[in-house]
């Protein structure tokens, strides 16, 4: 679904944010990215979606070459690829409905179809009774799941999380990472998970990569890394976690 190939990214102070990154993501995977602060995670998951050129190398995402997108058969990719955020991202001037409703405004998509589409993704992330409330009025788990249904809006195949949990209590994290779980297995989303959280890949991810200054250190199936993981990076993450 999505191949990296040979990507690095230097920004314009002369730091190197990736160097040398090839890594292919399955379609319907559940794919975690690790490692500590500055070690490249965002940065990588902006050039997923687009956001961000890469300075060498090319992004693939379902065959189709970033670099050599119009800008508008890229904005029509983007609409493929859902992103949710450790600080929820949301407007606190919007109901959760209307938050929900945002990318669908943005699409052109009539009221009436906007509304019921709402109703039916807020009903999916078990939250219809809030779709009045405002996101201060609302728990940190109940915002993720807004968060969530809006990323799910534009019926994405790809769902890029960064840091989704980071935020949250370990009770509402398990119950978010059972939400997720449930997408993927029921809509055959392709989820990328960015976190530094070892516990949250063991929970759900069935592969994993493991960044370390811009460099891939490690990639393989979870059981497989954590298990017979040498790299010292890798090993630090894991000491931390337990």
């Amino acid at each position: 679904m999505i191949a990296l190939q040979s990507i690095s990214k230097r920004f314009p102070d002369g730091t190197v944010g990736l160097d040398g990154i090839t890594l292919s993501i399955p379609k319907g995977s559940i794919f975690g990215i690790v490692g500590r602060s500055g070690a490249g995670k965002s940065t990588l998951l902006r050039l997923i979606n687009g956001l961000e050129r890469p300075s060498a190398g090319e992004v693939i995402v379902d065959g189709a070459a970033l670099s050599a997108l119009r800008r508008r058969d890229l904005h029509a990719l983007q609409r493929r690829i859902g992103m949710i955020f450790q600080s929820f991202g949301l407007l606190s001037n919007r109901t959760v409905a209307g938050n929900v409703a945002l990318p669908l405004e943005l699409g052109g998509m009539a009221k009436a179809e906007r509304e019921v589409r709402v109703a039916e993704l807020l009903a999916r992330v078990g939250i219809a009774d809030k779709a009045a409330s405002y996101p201060a009025r609302l728990s940190g788990g109940q915002r993720q799941r807004v968060g969530i249904a809006r990323a799910l809006a534009t019926q994405p195949d790809i769902l890029l999380c960064d840091e989704a949990t980071s935020a949250l209590d370990p009770e509402t994290t398990r119950s978010v990472l059972a939400l997720l779980a449930d997408l993927n297995r029921e809509m055959g989303l392709t989820i990328v998970l960015i976190t530094h959280e070892m516990a949250v890949v063991r929970a759900i991810c069935d592969h994993v990569a493991v960044l370390d200054q811009g460099r891939l250190i490690e990639v393989g199936p979870v059981d497989a890394v954590f298990a017979g993981s040498r790299e010292q990076a890798t090993l630090a993450l894991l000491g931390e976690d337990r």
